[in-house]
């Protein structure tokens, strides 16, 4: 079987940490995990516990716009 003639543009990689740090919602939003999260969170209260789970919204434009460009596949979905 013949292989597919290439389109003559070329697979782009994507920064493994910056898809690992980084999500996008299903609007489109770029959203980050809050740090704090590793390690000595035993003399931490519950609530502050809880607060570190939520997400955060990447504000700058600048900084979005840096993350696209290192994660280029980065769906809505993942």
């Amino acid at each position: 079987m013949p292989r597919k003639q290439s389109s003559g543009k070329y697979k782009l990689k994507t920064h493994k940490a910056t898809s690992k740090r980084f999500r996008t919602t299903g609007t489109g939003v770029v959203v980050r995990t809050k740090i704090g999260k590793g390690h000595l969170r035993r003399n931490t209260s519950k609530r502050t516990k809880a607060l570190l789970a939520e997400t955060i919204a990447v504000k700058s434009s600048g900084l979005v716009k840096h993350i696209k460009r290192l994660a280029p596949y980065m769906s809505k979905k993942d």
